[in-house]
């Protein structure tokens, strides 16, 4: 059996003073198509400390902020745990050799370390998110959207999204899990813990 590694890069634009939620799933399920594999995983990661990949519903609805309704009911709970980045010293991050390393760096100012919230939000959420593919076809089931956030606010920046594809171009056996008998991990209660108890009848007794 034929294993395969195909990956692609994706170049993305974010806008700034707002965080930035990429949906990127059309170009994902572009990528895995051009692959040829038909069965095994795709990883979808970020090349960026202050951004992450989120696989989640899409709800339609936009707002003013060209925002999912969803995706700003998500920044509005991280707002509350993160607050924005607002005022100098809100944070403890950047101190003073961090921004020094940033103008080693050619960062046009200051102001563009002053991202803390962006980071501390990322650790949240997942740099990256692995997908199956069965048959050729990305297992998203029927709601799922592949999302890149960028939660860095502090200007307008190029993002880059890596998708490795691996697997066979073959096709694979038989996929039920002993003939796909419904796995039950709910709670068994043995015959001591379901008798009855005097407490119970007591209140039908007349």
């Amino acid at each position: 059996m034929e294993f395969k590694v195909y990956q692609k890069e994706l170049e993305l634009q974010s806008r700034g003073w707002i965080p930035t939620f990429h949906d990127i799933s059309k170009e994902v399920l572009e990528v895995v198509q051009a692959s040829g594999i038909q069965n095994g995983t795709c990883t979808i990661a970020s090349h960026h400390t202050t951004c992450c990949v989120m696989i989640q519903e899409c709800s339609h609805d936009l707002d003013t902020f060209d925002l999912e309704y969803l995706q700003h009911d998500l920044l509005d709970i991280m707002r509350k745990m993160v607050p924005d980045y607002k005022e100098e010293g809100q944070y403890r991050h950047p101190g003073p050799i961090h921004a020094q390393y940033g103008r080693f760096v050619d960062e046009p100012g200051n102001y563009t370390s002053m991202n803390t919230d962006g980071h501390l939000r990322s650790v949240f959420f997942s740099r990256s998110e692995a997908m199956t593919i069965k048959d050729g076809v990305l297992d998203g089931g029927e709601f799922a959207h592949i999302y890149f956030v960028d939660w860095d606010q502090v200007r307008a920046r190029r993002r880059q999204v890596n998708v490795t594809v691996m697997g066979t171009t073959e096709a694979v056996e038989d996929r039920k899990w002993n003939g796909g008998e419904v796995i039950n991990t709910l709670r068994k209660y043995t015959p001591e813990e379901k008798a009855e108890m005097r407490e119970f009848t007591l209140q039908q007794e007349r």
